[in-house]
């Protein structure tokens, strides 16, 4: 059996009185980080992506739908299509007669 040498408990008492304060103060900086700069939040960051894509949908939606009433005599509505139409043609309801 190898026995510690004098003092090395208290090194190791040393390394991680030291460690753990190294811990609390990256903590502590990432913390102030975070506020200081919104920005750099992952949630904000992937809230921004988002309305991004909402913006290029929209203006792709607004493109087709010009380039719809330009080339043909229908009506085009722009929704949702669990398709992935970005508009869809309108049929009008004829009354019975």
């Amino acid at each position: 059996m190898a026995s510690n040498p004098p003092g090395q408990g208290f090194q190791n008492k040393n390394r991680v009185a030291i460690l753990a304060e190294l811990d609390k103060e990256k903590r502590r900086l990432i913390q102030n980080q975070s506020m200081n700069n919104p920005g750099a939040r992952p949630a904000l960051t992937k809230d921004f992506r988002d309305h991004a894509e909402q913006q290029h949908i929209a203006a792709q939606q607004k493109a087709a739908l010009q380039h719809a009433h330009a080339h043909s005599s229908g009506f085009f509505i722009t929704q949702d299509s669990s398709f992935g139409n970005l508009i869809l043609p309108v049929l009008p309801r004829l009354d019975p007669e």
